[in-house]
């Protein structure tokens, strides 16, 4: 059978509920993000900021020269998570098959369900009119067979549109699409593909398998069946973290190991009141660090650990010095996580993994 599937995206989505919530907003460049005086990224931003060039991740200072009149909000999650529990109560009239990606976007299988004569567009047409009507702020709709191109059809008329791609519709406008619009391809992988001669899914299509394998490694596999429009991923209502992380930009740049080191006890107590928030079905897998450097340059390193250990993030911090000795304007701290009902691999070598852990921990200290 033939999935129905419909991704749904708030537009600009903090913004939007600061401008619902706020009428002298109206009209008006609006951000919601950090003080541009102590180095604060913008996180959202509506339409009227992004015509001056203002983005998202922008540092906050770096917009307001862009955009002199920006007004620049802090944001308040809470009140965010409240506007997304009864956008989600919208869907639910619908279908129980929902997977939120976040607070602004989810994906609903709408393949079985009963209203509109199970006609998805009538079904997405509807939601967006209860969303504006009832929670005040308007929403983007994707409708096609897979997750891969609804996601990419609610993007195709922002904000407040809705674009759908029929089973019969699929081939021609994949041909089209620009490789950039493939999940996955970023800055890196599409400047290579553009060196290859390769600008959109028909030119990828052009390539076998054992082409694709050879030039982008497990990736290749993926882009045989994306660049095709195929995607057999389902909707999967219940999500599950893979991860749970803090970070925080200091206002100055930290520029020695000491200082990193000083900063790591607060973000440890942060990350265990946000780990006490689980519930009890995830297993600790690993512990990780990331920098970001004042070139907004970043680098990760992680090792093995079902215990959030100040001693094994201390040495994660001191692997990355070693790695690059420069000031950073970021540091974070987290944890892989591995839902406690999925299967695992059994360990066909204990003594090995063990060995080779031990190697792993000798070099970070």
């Amino acid at each position: 059978m033939t999935r129905k599937i419909i991704h749904i995206d708030c537009d600009c989505f903090y913004a939007a509920v600061e401008t619902r919530d706020q009428p002298r907003y109206q009209g008006k460049p609006l951000a919601v993000g950090g003080d541009p005086g102590r180095r604060g990224v913008i996180a959202t931003c509506n339409y009227e900021a992004r015509a001056y060039g203002v983005r998202s991740a922008m540092p906050s200072a770096r917009a307001m020269a862009l955009c002199p009149e920006l007004i620049i909000v802090r944001p308040e999650f809470e009140r965010y998570r409240k506007v997304s529990q009864d956008i989600q109560a919208i869907f639910q009239r619908y279908t129980a098959d929902i997977e939120p990606l976040s607070l602004d976007e989810a994906f609903l299988d709408v393949s079985e369900s009963p209203h509109f004569d199970n006609r998805a567009t009538r079904i997405a047409q509807a939601i967006r009119k209860q969303v504006n009507n009832e929670v005040g702020i308007t929403v983007s709709a994707g409708v096609a067979p897979n997750k891969f191109l609804a996601k990419i059809a609610s993007d195709w008329r922002k904000p407040n549109g809705i674009f759908v791609i029929q089973p019969a519709e699929v081939a021609r406008f994949i041909e089209t699409l620009p490789i950039e619009k493939i999940f996955g391809v970023g800055r890196v992988t599409a400047t290579r593909m553009h060196q290859l001669g390769i600008k959109t899914c028909h030119d990828l299509q052009s390539m076998s398998r054992l082409e694709l394998g050879q030039q982008f490694g497990s990736f290749g596999e993926r882009l045989y069946h994306l660049c095709r429009g195929q995607d057999e991923r389902p909707v999967q209502a219940s999500r599950r973290r893979k991860s749970v992380s803090v970070e925080r930009t200091f206002d100055e740049d930290l520029p020695r190991i000491e200082h990193w080191l000083l900063a790591l006890p607060d973000l440890i107590d942060q990350l265990k009141r946000r780990m006490q928030r689980l519930d009890h079905g995830y297993i600790n897998q690993a512990l990780y660090a990331k920098v970001r450097y004042s070139d907004f340059s970043i680098s990760t390193c992680e090792a093995p650990g079902d215990i959030i250990d100040e001693e094994v993030f201390a040495n994660l911090l001191r692997s990355l010095w070693q790695r690059q000795s420069a000031a950073v304007r970021l540091l974070g701290i987290g944890v892989r996580l591995r839902d406690a009902d999925s299967p695992q691999q059994p360990d066909l070598f204990p003594e090995e993994r063990q060995r080779a852990l031990a190697l792993q921990r000798s070099r970070q200290l």
